[in-house]
């Protein structure tokens, strides 16, 4: 019976972990990447698209990501989604194709993008303690109905934390390496 449970809420924690994953794959680092900018939305024709949807976005340097849009027209847009963004990048227009060279980071900015880092790993583990108490609910409630005896409650309980605690080391480990990342000069 806890175990449908349990594996609902490992569901919800690789979907919290997914999540974390895309988050920290726009966190600038100084190098380029394409998943800085891909997933910007533009605003095209009234319509909030992701840019990977817009234009070719290539890489050939490692500080220098290059937009290609599919439409000429969506270049403006899509030159104004990235001065829009979060990320601090200058887009340069050059004829049909957006340049945009990733300027190193300061100390500074490094510091700040460590906060935002060590802000979505809790926001994260926070969601994972939310779905682990959601559960201790269901499994309490299901021995007070009776469906469950008291040893099996712990046992779920005791599979409950194990489960939590491998989330929470997931996260952490792929936290210490992003900072690791982003302190990299």
């Amino acid at each position: 019976m806890y175990k449908d449970i349990i594996d609902s809420i490992k569901k919800e924690c690789d979907k919290a972990f997914d999540y974390l994953k895309k988050e920290l794959a726009v966190l600038r680092t100084g190098r380029a990447s394409k998943a800085l900018v891909e997933n910007l939305m533009v605003d095209y024709y009234g319509t909030k698209t992701p840019l990977f949807q817009l234009a070719s976005i290539n890489v050939p340097e490692a500080r220098l990501i290059i937009v290609q849009p599919y439409d000429k027209n969506s270049i403006k847009d899509i030159e104004k989604a990235i001065l829009g963004s979060e990320l601090g990048l200058t887009p340069n227009l050059e004829e049909n194709i957006i340049r945009i060279t990733i300027p190193p980071l300061s100390e500074e900015r490094r510091k700040e993008l460590v906060s935002i880092l060590h802000q979505k790993l809790e926001e994260v583990k926070t969601s994972i303690r939310n779905h682990r108490e959601e559960a201790w609910r269901k499994i309490k409630e299901q021995e007070s109905e009776g469906s469950l005896t008291e040893d099996e409650k712990y046992k779920a309980k005791d599979e409950l934390d194990k489960l939590v605690k491998e989330y929470d080391d997931k996260v952490d480990e792929i936290g210490e390496a992003k900072e690791k990342e982003i302190m990299t000069v």
